[in-house]
């Protein structure tokens, strides 16, 4: 599909009708995501390069599955939570070593005919990522475990979640789920494909919502600053699985150092809590519970 732009006379036209649409409350409008425009910083502002990832990959498991699509789009951001200026984005594609199984070509559109003989370079990849004093994904849970994997660049870098370190809720927003953001927002895009999802995720930071009135971006950096810690319920009772999983407990079922058990990141204001609720809740008396301090 290829979308030409309108004159601006009618652009203007087309406008003044979403507008009058808005207007009538019985429309809601949404308007084609466009270009965050480049400004300049104060200059008593102090900037940093970012660099926002996404992948698409042939299903949820890094240690078998695999990245067909790598985009990472740089910006530069203030210290004050603005972003000035969003760069050329990296893209690439890859050729996997299995067909790409039906469902993900559905959700995706990236098919095998796509990514015939496509390969992404790891060397291309850690040099574009090299400058980056942050790196945010859209559920970095997610792409940060297929990019340690595929580069170590990605291992020496901080990161922060775009859709767990903002709280849409008290912003108004009824899913984190980038597609439900963008809507909320006013604005749609092409998604599930990686670069669109990285400058619709920027959309999001880059904008003052009404709830806090600040930027998604200074609400992020906000909690990417502060640290966390990792709470492990090793041992716990079967029994009290769906508990812990009701409380927001996630399952560690890979190996390596970590243990294989359910575990919770907490801030600090919320340990001392979090320990009683273990020892009096899950294991009815006291517990050696294994705490891990976690920062970007």
């Amino acid at each position: 599909m290829i979308n030409i732009a309108p004159s601006a006379e009618a652009a203007a036209d087309l406008e003044a009708m979403a507008e009058t649409l808005d207007r009538s409350g019985a429309y809601r409008v949404l308007r084609r995501l466009t270009p965050i425009a480049r400004r300049e910083p104060p200059a008593e502002v102090q900037t940093r390069l970012g660099l926002f990832v996404d992948t698409e990959t042939t299903g949820l498991d890094p240690a078998k599955d695999e990245i067909i699509e790598l985009a990472m789009a740089p910006f530069t951001y203030g210290l004050d939570g603005e972003i000035y200026v969003v760069g050329e984005p990296f893209q690439q594609l890859r050729q996997p070593s299995n067909p790409i199984p039906a469902e993900i070509t559905a959700l995706t559109g990236i098919d095998d005919a796509m990514v015939e003989g496509r390969t992404i370079d790891p060397e291309a990849v850690a040099a574009f990522a090299a400058p980056a004093a942050l790196v945010v994904a859209h559920n970095a849970a997610f792409d940060r475990k297929f990019l340690e994997r595929f580069s170590s660049v990605f291992t020496t870098k901080p990161w922060a979640c775009s859709m767990s370190e903002v709280d849409w809720a008290r912003e108004g927003f009824e899913s984190t789920k980038l597609a439900y953001l963008a809507s909320g927002a006013g604005f749609f895009y092409d998604r599930h494909r990686a670069t669109h999802d990285c400058l619709a995720a920027l959309e999001l930071l880059a904008r003052r919502h009404p709830a806090s009135g600040r930027t998604g971006l200074h609400q992020l950096l906000e909690r990417a600053r502060t640290p966390s810690w990792r709470i492990w319920a090793q041992h716990s009772p079967y029994d009290l699985k769906d508990r812990l999983k009701a409380r927001g407990y996630r399952w560690n079922g890979e190996s390596g150092p970590a243990p294989r058990a359910w575990y919770i990141d907490v801030p600090e204001a919320a340990r001392e809590a979090e320990e009683a609720f273990l020892t009096s809740e899950i294991y009815r008396g006291e517990a050696d519970l294994l705490v891990r301090r976690i920062d970007a």
